[in-house]
C-alpha cells in the first residue's frame, strides 16, 4: 500500500478559527479526515502531521523518505516564502512533494507571491480551498502510476 504524508505548517492548526473569510471554517481535523478518506478510497495510507516549527517540519520530510513514503502533500504556510532550510530538505529527498495553499497566494499580499520551494516540488496547487489537498493526492497517485 502506498504511503502518503500530509504535512501542514505554521498556523494551520488554527484552521476554522484563523481568518475564516480566507481559509474557511473547516478545522484541521476535518481536513485530515477528508483527505485520509480519499486516500483510503484510492488504496493509499495517509499519515497527517502539523507543526509550527521549521525544524520539526524538516524532520517529517526526512522521515518520509527514510520510512518509504511515496509522496508528500505539503502546505508550508508562511515558510513557503523564506525557508531555504525547508527548500533544502525537499531538494535532498527522493520523495515527490506537492505544495498546496488554501488561498490564492497570487491574489494576496506581494510577499506571498514568491515561493522558494516551488522549484524543488513537483507542482503547486493554490486557491482551490481544501479541495486542493485532494487534487494533490490525485496528482501523486497519477505520478506514481506513470512511474510503474
Amino acid at each position: 500500500m502506498r504511503k502518503i504524508l500530509l504535512l501542514n505548517g505554521p498556523n494551520l492548526n488554527r484552521l476554522g478559527k484563523r481568518e475564516p473569510q480566507i481559509y474557511g471554517t473547516a478545522t484541521l481535523d476535518e481536513l485530515e479526515k477528508k483527505v485520509k478518506k480519499a486516500a483510503l478510497s484510492a488504496g493509499c495510507e495517509l499519515k497527517a502531521e502539523q507543526s509550527n516549527h521549521e525544524g520539526e517540519l524538516i524532520d517529517f520530510i526526512h522521515q518520509a523518505e527514510d520510512e518509504g513514503y511515496s509522496g508528500i502533500i505539503f502546505n508550508p504556510g508562511a515558510y513557503t516564502h523564506y525557508s531555504y532550510a525547508i527548500r533544502d530538505a525537499i531538494a535532498g529527498i527522493d520523495v515527490p512533494v506537492i505544495e498546496v495553499h488554501i488561498s490564492n497566494v497570487h491574489k494576496r499580499e506581494p510577499f506571498r507571491h514568491q515561493s522558494v520551494l516551488a522549484e524543488v516540488t513537483e507542482g503547486q496547487i493554490v486557491g482551490l480551498g481544501l479541495f486542493g489537498y485532494e487534487l494533490a493526492l490525485q496528482a501523486l497517485i497519477n505520478k506514481q502510476k506513470g512511474d510503474e
